[in-house]
């Protein structure tokens, strides 16, 4: 019970690495707000934790509307009387050299990989306050460590997503509010299906990992389930790499 007595809210919590955090800290004893734009899927993850002796509640969310935001906060306030915890998790993939590269898309993945983070710790910050600290997981990438051939926005969101949060360990460190970046290579996503279209390339790039697999959804969530518990109460700024070897080459 790793995360008993506190509270989470994670975006992009209706499928995919998102999911498994939610119920991965649902199952350590954390109550779980999951917001998402996917609400089937998300209700669905909600009675799925609740199968499993969880509390956990749905909220629809967009990462870029800062209203959402607010009301996610709010609910898990309302709901739960205080936030602990918020994994910044939502995130979007866009293929494209920098030639290639349409103004749209760019806006597009900058809004939802870059500005989502930066409001949901807005949104987050003060409830925190109220709370006596916290900690902020951001889902980075090590496409925000390293560079690639044709990931042009991706990239570029992803290195904000990093440095956004060694500012915002900086600013809050004080106030008892942790914030850490996750960086995991390729993991066994729906995402995966755009990163890699064809079988030829998910086996190169899976021949290029030194430990010789992809990553699976739990080896990403339980590094997030460190870093949010106070077994990580000494880390902030810091980089959490799950990547099977690939940018220590």
């Amino acid at each position: 019970m790793r995360l008993e007595g506190k509270v989470a809210l994670i975006s992009g919590g209706a499928r995919g690495m998102g999911a498994a955090e939610a119920k991965l800290f649902a199952s350590e004893g954390a109550k779980v707000v999951l917001g998402d734009m996917l609400d089937e899927e998300g209700q669905q993850v909600e009675a799925e934790i609740a199968e499993e002796g969880g509390e956990a509640v749905y909220v629809h969310l967009d990462v870029t509307s800062e209203s959402d935001w607010q009301n996610a906060v709010s609910a898990a306030v309302e709901r739960f009387g205080k936030l602990d915890v918020l994994v910044n998790n939502a995130g979007i993939f866009n293929r494209a050299f920098i030639h290639e590269q349409t103004e749209e898309d760019w806006d597009r993945v900058m809004d939802i990989n870059g500005k989502g983070v930066f409001l949901g710790t807005k949104a987050a910050i003060p409830a925190m306050r109220e709370a006596g600290g916290g900690s902020i997981v951001n889902i980075s990438s090590v496409a925000g460590l390293i560079g690639s051939m044709a990931s042009t926005s991706y990239n570029a969101s992803k290195g904000a997503v990093r440095l956004l949060t060694k500012s915002t360990a900086i600013q809050y460190a004080k106030e008892g509010i942790r914030c850490n970046s996750v960086h995991p290579g390729p993991i066994q996503t729906p995402m995966l299906d755009l990163v890699y279209p064809n079988e030829e390339a998910r086996a190169q790039r899976q021949n290029a990992i030194p430990m010789g697999r992809l990553g699976n959804m739990d080896d990403v969530a339980k590094g997030v389930l460190f870093l949010a518990s106070d077994e990580a109460s000494y880390m902030t700024g810091s980089e959490l790499v799950i990547d099977g070897g690939y940018t220590a080459m």
